[in-house]
């Protein structure tokens, strides 16, 4: 069964779309790769759906990101690879492209992990936005650099 909802958050709303397994999509209006109009029914009212947007609220209020929810992002394998990466970067931390790269033994394939890092359907659960260029710049950010530096500031990562 597939639902959606709608999130309020400080940094704008967000759609949020489950399945059966987990949490599909968390995207921000406007987003670079939104899928667009979502076949699933929106409700006002779902378990998983409900967590998620207590675990954002908490989340803009300075508690971390829970780890247990159930996340079911659609991707390649490689893109998969990199988005479980992700995860493994605790908040107030950051990683380049480049160490995600090596990281995945794969330390040629920085510009291939920028692309899936772009690619990630999971806004701010999957926290694509802990990723910088080499230099530590505020690289790409498909929610909008504006949002990426609002969240890295939440996470004390930027003053």
């Amino acid at each position: 069964m597939q639902a959606q909802q709608r999130i309020a958050t400080p940094l704008g709303p967000l759609t949020a779309l489950r399945d059966d397994q987990g949490l599909v999509g968390l995207w921000f209006d406007g987003q670079k790769h939104h899928p667009g109009p979502l076949e699933a029914p929106l409700v006002e009212h779902d378990p998983l759906l409900d967590q998620v947007a207590s675990a954002l609220a908490a989340y803009f209020e300075g508690q971390v990101l829970p780890k247990d929810l159930p996340l079911s992002p659609r991707g390649t394998e490689f893109q998969q690879a990199v988005w479980r990466a992700l995860l493994e970067i605790p908040a107030g931390q950051s990683r380049s492209y480049g160490e995600l790269a090596a990281q995945l033994g794969r330390p040629e394939a920085a510009r291939a992990v920028g692309a899936a890092v772009g690619r990630n359907p999971v806004s701010i659960l999957i926290p694509c936005h802990r990723v910088l260029g080499r230099d530590g710049s505020l690289t790409g950010y498909a929610g909008g650099l504006e949002r990426k530096q609002s969240l890295l500031k939440l996470e004390g990562l930027l003053q």
